[in-house]
């Protein structure tokens, strides 16, 4: 069961009229303790246990848009973005994971995939971040021979699943206990199969390199130290991937 977190959202607000629309739609989703929206600071404090997506798509309803950032503790955050290495597709970026840690033991992994095939996805962090040949390179998951030496049933490395629908998307909210610096570096990947091995032209086994979302949550024009980009822009090149 996820204990109630916070979680902060950047939402550009004009008015007090956007502060209401904005607090009263996030209040009707299910599992919301408190909602505090700061009309200077342009941000929206969510206490709860909904899913994230679910918090940026109630403020996409009311005309607005919405980013995750963070939970309010540095360091928190991380980013993967996630592509198929199959070379006949011609969208690559078929899933992203937002990971934000809530406590000093715990993330949540806001899950969002888009283009895949229909059926049930496993979604794992593998013990290198070396994607050069797509999942087929990244070694096994990450703590499966510390699992068996401790008995335990799963890894850390092995986050759950998602069911991706006909139209080939799919969403899920996990929490595992682990902080967002062990997984820096390390590669995700989503494929049918938990353990391997992958194919590296298999257009249904996405991967990517997980980054920490250096910046975001500590300077508000930038998303990273690399890219330079502030927040909206880099919202604006997620939505026209399809990663909303």
């Amino acid at each position: 069961m996820i204990e109630p977190f916070q979680t902060t959202f950047s939402v550009p607000m004009t008015c007090d009229s956007c502060v209401e629309d904005v607090s009263q739609s996030i209040n009707k989703l299910q599992g919301i303790k408190k909602v505090e929206a700061k009309l200077a600071d342009q941000i929206v404090l969510v206490e709860g246990t909904a899913a994230p997506s679910s918090i940026v798509a109630a403020i996409q309803d009311t005309g607005r848009d919405a980013i995750l950032r963070g939970s309010g503790q540095s360091n928190s955050a991380a980013v993967c973005i996630l592509e198929t290495h199959n070379t006949t597709v011609p969208e690559k970026i078929r899933g992203l994971s937002r990971m934000v840690q809530v406590s000093n033991n715990q993330t949540l992994i806001d899950l969002t995939i888009n283009g895949l095939s229909p059926g049930r996805y496993w979604a794992t962090i593998r013990e290198t971040g070396d994607i050069s040949a797509g999942a087929a390179s990244t070694g096994g998951v990450w703590e499966a021979l510390k699992a068996k030496v401790l008995g335990r049933e799963e890894p850390r490395g092995v986050f759950g699943t998602v069911d991706v629908n006909e139209k080939g998307k799919g969403n899920v909210l996990l929490d595992q206990p682990i902080a967002v610096w062990e997984m820096i570096g390390r590669s995700m990947v989503v494929s049918k199969s938990k353990e391997g091995p992958f194919q590296t032209d298999d257009p249904d086994t996405i991967v990517g390199v997980i980054a920490r979302s250096a910046g975001v949550w500590d300077n508000d024009k930038m998303v990273c130290s690399c890219s330079g980009k502030n927040v909206w822009e880099e919202r604006k090149e997620q939505v026209s991937k399809g990663m909303l």
